[in-house]
């Protein structure tokens, strides 16, 4: 009978997992409450199994240099 290890597969490039809040909580270094209100402003968001729900990292990388730039523009606007 094969071992485990024997029966690992590398994941095909430029696959990335997506994440769950508690993670992305970690990697972020915020509350869940601070996720929440993200979604709300329009984070992107996939809808899991039952009322679960997961992250791309990198849609979510990508929508928060949005809304950085939009930040930068409103500032820069202002003054």
């Amino acid at each position: 009978m094969p071992t485990k290890s024997s029966r690992l597969t590398t994941l095909p490039a430029g696959l990335v997992p997506l994440l769950t809040m508690r993670e992305l909580e970690t990697y972020y270094g915020v509350s869940d409450w601070q996720i929440l209100q993200w979604i709300k402003a329009g984070m992107p968001v996939h809808p899991f199994a039952g009322r679960q729900r997961r992250f791309d990292i990198n849609e979510v990388r990508a929508w928060m240099a949005e809304q950085d730039a939009d930040s930068a523009q409103l500032v820069a606007a202002s003054a």
